[in-house]
């Protein structure tokens, strides 16, 4: 492994990291938002805080992570063939992807609370809250064991 390589898997890590951290966070979030009342000062305080926490964190992080990502698959792909990436990276591809799809619903929740039109429960995102867990639980694996 080149020096380069080893800089952008770091790079790739934190932004993981990073990106977790706000998929955990975001939906805690929208739990509490729930029980403020419409127009309220908690309320537009939520507001604030998800949004920020969607554009400030979260949506760079996604994009660090894909990009940084992309670039070391195109590094293992370069001395072979990319449909003959290993079967795990592939596997962590389509879990990255359904990640990607969960954070865009994120997205959609954030901009809903925004609007004063959430349509979901307190429990509702209390079960949200857990599926990057474990999609991020199986990701980890499959980078750790490379299973096939």
């Amino acid at each position: 492994m080149t020096p380069m390589y080893l800089w952008i898997m770091a790079f790739h890590i934190i932004a993981v990291i990073a990106w977790m951290a706000g998929m955990l966070y975001l939906p805690r979030l929208l739990v509490y938002h729930c029980a403020a009342e419409k127009g309220s000062v908690q309320s537009e305080t939520f507001k604030l805080m998800e949004r920020r926490l969607l554009r400030g964190i979260v949506n760079p992080a996604m994009i660090a992570t894909w990009v940084l990502g992309l670039w070391l698959a195109w590094h293992v792909a370069d001395s072979r063939h990319a449909l003959l990436l290993p079967g795990w990276l592939w596997a962590k591809i389509v879990l990255v992807l359904v990640l990607s799809a969960v954070h865009g619903l994120f997205a959609r929740w954030v901009k809903a609370f925004g609007a004063d039109q959430n349509q979901h429960s307190a429990r509702f995102y209390r079960i949200i809250n857990e599926v990057p867990t474990i999609i991020m639980i199986a990701i980890v694996l499959l980078v750790v064991l490379k299973p096939f």
